[in-house]
C-alpha cells in the first residue's frame, strides 16, 4: 500500500470559482475520458486504462463542481419564482447555503486533480543533510534533523537506512554532530512526502558550549532526492537517452578510487574501497564508502549522482516556471535549495515554516518526528499546490497572449 500523509491542512484558497482557462482544460480532460472509456469497453487496452486512471479523478471533480453550480441556479430561480409554495421556498433556502457552502471545496478539489503528478512523486527518497552557517552548532542541529527524519520514518513504519554518515569530529564533547548525511526512505511514492523539506532550516537557540547564554542562529540544508532504481530495466526509466532526465555520459564522469576515512578499523586505512565522482559539467560530487566492496560503493555512487542530475535538471524547468508566473501573474515563486525555509526557536518555543506561513508551539514533537511535524509538512504541501495552479494559469496566459498576438500579425498582414 503506498505511503501518503493526510491532507488534512487548511487552504487559504476560499474562491469558489475555477477560472475559464482551467474549466476548459478540465473539461478537455473529461471529453478525452469519455471517449477512452467507450473505446476501452470496446476493446481494452492496458495503456488506454492507465490514461482513464490518470484523468478519473479530474472528470469525477469537474462533474461535482458543474453539478453544484447547477443546482445553484435551479435553487435562486425557485426563491424568485411567485408561483413556488413557502415550504419549497425553505427548503431551497436550507439547500442554497449548503450548497454554497460546498463551492470552495469543490473548486479547489478541481484545481487540484488538474496539477499534473511530479514525476518523481512515486518514487522512494534520499534525504542529504548539511550543515551550513554556525559552526558545530550547525552540525549538531544537522544531526537533530537527521534524528527527526527518522523518528518521523520509524513512526510510520517507513523502512529507511543511513546510505552515508560523516561525524563532525571537532564537536563539543557530550553532543552528536555530523557534517553529511544521505538517509534513504525506501518505500514507494516518500519523496512526495518529503519533499516539502528542501531548502535551508534555521535553527535559533543557545548553544552548549555559549558561556554567556547568548542566542545563536545557525543553518542546515535539507536536499530531498528521487532514489532512483539502480538499472533502468526495473522501472520505465530511460537510462540511455541523452534527452532523459535520468542519462549521464560516462565520458563527463571523473572517477577515483581511495581510501575510506573515519572510523572503522583497519580495513578503512588499507584498501582504497571509497569511491568519489565528479560530474564534470556540473561540479557535482559524490563520495560514497559505507560498504567494503568498491565495487558497491561505485554503484551506490552512480545511482545517488544520476538522482542529484535528474533533481536538478527538473529544479531548472521549475525555475522557468516560477519566472513565468511572476511575470504574468505576479504569483509568488518557488523556493530552492538556498532558500530559507523554515525556523526552529528554542527560546520561544516555536515552529514557523516561511512558506505556508505555518506555527507551531510545540518543538519538542517536531523534533520527534511526530504529529506536528506532519501538519506543518501538510500546509507546505498545499502551498505547493496552490503555486502549482498559478504555475497552470500563468501558462495558459502566456498561450493566450501568444495567440491574440498571431492574430493580430495576421490581421495586419492582411492589411
Amino acid at each position: 500500500m503506498p505511503w501518503t500523509l493526510s491532507s488534512h491542512a487548511s487552504t487559504s484558497t476560499t474562491s469558489d470559482t475555477v477560472s475559464p482557462t482551467l474549466l476548459e482544460k478540465a473539461r478537455a480532460f473529461a471529453t478525452e475520458h469519455a471517449t477512452l472509456s467507450k473505446q476501452n469497453a470496446e476493446d481494452y487496452n492496458l495503456e488506454v486504462a492507465k490514461r482513464i486512471g490518470e484523468i478519473g479523478p479530474v472528470t469525477a471533480a469537474l462533474k461535482e463542481y458543474e453539478e453544484a453550480h447547477v443546482s445553484v441556479s435551479e435553487l435562486e430561480s425557485i426563491l424568485v419564482d411567485p408561483a413556488a409554495d413557502a415550504e419549497l421556498r425553505e427548503l431551497a433556502v436550507t439547500d442554497l447555503d449548503t450548497t454554497r457552502t460546498s463551492l470552495p471545496s469543490l473548486a479547489q478539489t478541481l484545481k487540484t486533480a488538474l496539477i499534473p503528478p511530479h514525476p518523481f512523486s512515486s518514487f522512494p527518497c534520499l534525504l542529504e543533510i548539511h550543515p551550513g552557517a554556525g559552526g558545530s552548532e550547525a552540525s549538531i542541529f544537522a544531526h537533530d534533523l537527521l534524528q527527526m527524519y527518522i523518528n518521523m520514518a520509524t513512526r510510520l513504519g517507513l523502512q529507511h537506512q543511513l546510505t552515508s554518515y560523516s561525524g563532525d569530529e571537532s564537536a563539543p564533547s557530550g553532543t552528536v554532530a555530523l557534517t553529511e548525511a544521505i538517509l534513504e526512505i525506501s518505500a514507494p511514492n516518500t519523496y512526495d512526502i518529503f519533499r516539502p523539506e528542501a531548502g535551508v532550516h534555521r535553527v535559533q537557540r543557545i548553544p552548549a558550549t555559549e558561556k554567556k547564554g547568548r542566542t545563536h542562529t545557525s543553518a542546515v540544508s535539507v536536499l530531498v532526492l528521487p532514489s532512483l532504481p539502480e538499472r533502468a530495466e526495473d522501472s520505465d526509466l530511460n537510462y540511455e537517452d541523452p534527452s532523459s532526465d535520468y542519462y549521464i555520459d560516462p565520458t563527463e564522469v571523473h572517477s577515483e578510487a581511495m581510501r575510506a576515512r573515519g572510523a572503522g578499523g583497519q580495513h578503512v586505512n588499507k584498501t582504497e574501497s571509497a569511491v568519489r565522482l565528479t560530474h564534470i559539467p556540473t561540479g557535482l560530487v559524490v563520495r560514497m564508502q559505507e560498504s567494503r566492496s568498491q565495487h558497491k560503493n561505485r554503484e551506490k555512487a552512480w545511482n545517488i549522482l544520476r538522482s542529484k542530475l535528474a533533481a536538478r535538471r527538473r529544479e531548472e524547468r521549475e525555475v522557468e516556471i516560477a519566472n513565468l508566473r511572476r511575470n504574468v501573474m505576479g504569483g509568488v515563486g518557488r523556493t530552492g535549495r538556498e532558500d530559507k525555509v523554515r525556523t526552529y526557536n528554542w527560546t520561544q518555543n516555536r515552529v514557523t515554516d516561511h512558506r505556508s506561513g505555518w506555527e507551531g508551539n510545540n518543538l519538542d514533537d517536531v523534533l520527534a518526528g511526530g504529529r506536528t511535524l506532519e501538519d506543518c509538512m501538510d500546509s507546505v504541501r498545499e502551498w505547493m499546490r496552490e503555486g502549482e495552479v498559478l504555475g497552470m494559469l500563468a501558462e495558459d496566459e502566456m498561450k493566450r497572449k501568444q495567440e491574440e498576438k498571431g492574430d493580430d500579425n495576421k490581421s495586419s498582414g492582411r492589411k
